[in-house]
């Protein structure tokens, strides 16, 4: 089989955000649904309102963190997909021509699921040792009646069970929409990108240099690992400056939950985005640099589009964590005595973006410290 479990396991990104969503909505569904078991043992006018606000948060934190966490790992999961094929293009080729169809070829990228799973199975267990701590921090003033832990079925099924059998499906689903081409397209280099990179340099010459061209084409041929630095910035941004905000509006240890999550999804998301980028263009760096670029050069064409990127989902991720707080005490916890007003920390924001520009440009340093050890002698074997 070409494709195995050596190959699903390059997917830890996506196992790592599964982790991470199904973590968080995990202790939140189990909460919400155990919290309705006692809705009848409520007899206070305060203590109902607390319980709405509960189960508003519950619902809230669900759609908001699963789905944006479900999108990312879709994506990067349909981009593995299509990285693995255009790497294995002469292999996929030749069993195209061996006589085997684009299904039964699709059927084996079935064990990309793999990943999903390992990634829902770690977040479900781990929701579980952290609940009887989440629980009392959720009834830490006690205005509800002691609320038990109950394991259901149906949160197994839906966040284990259907997520990884929809990963296979889609995994599936993807890898033969992405093979229906020719046989010999996929046994030759396709030239397709490079004629139009030929058409957009033609008509860009008199405006850019050499290495500003070169800078804005990597953007634009790696749209998806665009969008997983912005997210990777957009994690950054929103899980710290909230992690600050949660010490007066939650706990500490609530912020301190947040603060590892986001540095986790950050780091991952980041690290394997510029990975893939500097690896996807190893012969374009080894070419400059037998013309006699300099390291600096090949940096700012290589990498050097995605460093604005990254301060817009900086941006963003602010944006994000201001007005997700400011919906759950101005709406959800509107009418429960005792919340504070919530207001934008801009010395949170400067702190958080300090750290951040500090951490991407050592890593953006010992990336191109990666791109000067790149051996000119192996691309040219090649």
């Amino acid at each position: 089989m070409l494709i195995g479990i050596k190959n699903a396991s390059k997917l830890i990104g996506i196992s790592i955000i599964a982790c991470c969503a199904v973590l968080v909505c995990t202790m939140f569904l189990n909460f919400y649904l155990d919290v309705q078991s006692i809705e009848s043992e409520i007899t206070s006018e305060l203590s109902l309102i607390f319980y709405n606000a509960q189960v508003s948060t519950a619902k809230v934190v669900c759609l908001v963190s699963g789905g944006c966490l479900l999108i990312t790992s879709v994506v990067m999961l349909m981009f593995y997909i299509k990285h693995y094929i255009d790497t294995h293009k002469k292999e996929l080729g030749i069993l195209k021509a061996l006589g085997y169809s684009n299904l039964k070829v699709a059927k084996n990228f079935w064990v990309f699921g793999i990943s999903t799973f390992i990634g829902t199975a770690i977040g479900f267990v781990g929701a579980f040792l952290i609940m009887p701590w989440f629980y009392a921090l959720q009834n830490e003033d006690k205005m509800l009646p002691e609320i038990a832990i109950h394991f259901h079925p149906t949160i197994f099924l839906y966040f284990v069970i259907l997520p990884t059998v929809g990963f296979s499906l889609l995994a599936i689903g993807y890898a033969w929409c992405k093979l229906k081409k020719p046989v010999l397209s996929l046994l030759r280099n396709d030239f397709q990108t490079l004629t139009k990179a030929k058409k957009h340099t033609e008509d860009k010459l008199s405006k850019y240099s050499f290495v500003d061209d070169l800078k804005r084409n990597t953007l634009k041929s790696k749209k998806v690992l665009v969008f997983f630095i912005t997210f990777a910035s957009f994690c950054f941004s929103a899980m710290t400056q909230m992690s600050f905000s949660m010490k007066d509006l939650s706990s500490e240890m609530m912020g301190a939950m947040m603060l590892i999550i986001g540095l986790v999804l950050a780091f991952t998301t980041l690290f394997l985005a510029i990975t893939t980028v500097i690896n996807g263009n190893t012969k374009t760096i080894a070419m400059m640099r037998v013309f006699g670029y300099s390291q600096k050069e090949c940096c700012k064409a290589i990498l050097g589009g995605y460093r604005p990127m990254s301060y817009i989902g900086f941006v963003i991720g602010t944006g994000y964590q201001y007005t997700l707080l400011r919906i759950m005490v101005d709406i959800v916890f509107k009418d429960v005595k005792g919340v504070p007003v919530y207001k934008f920390d801009f010395s949170v924001m400067l702190i958080s973006l300090v750290v951040f520009v500090l951490i991407y440009e050592i890593l953006m340093f010992a990336y191109s410290e990666k791109i000067k050890r790149i051996s000119i002698k192996e691309i040219m074997i090649e």
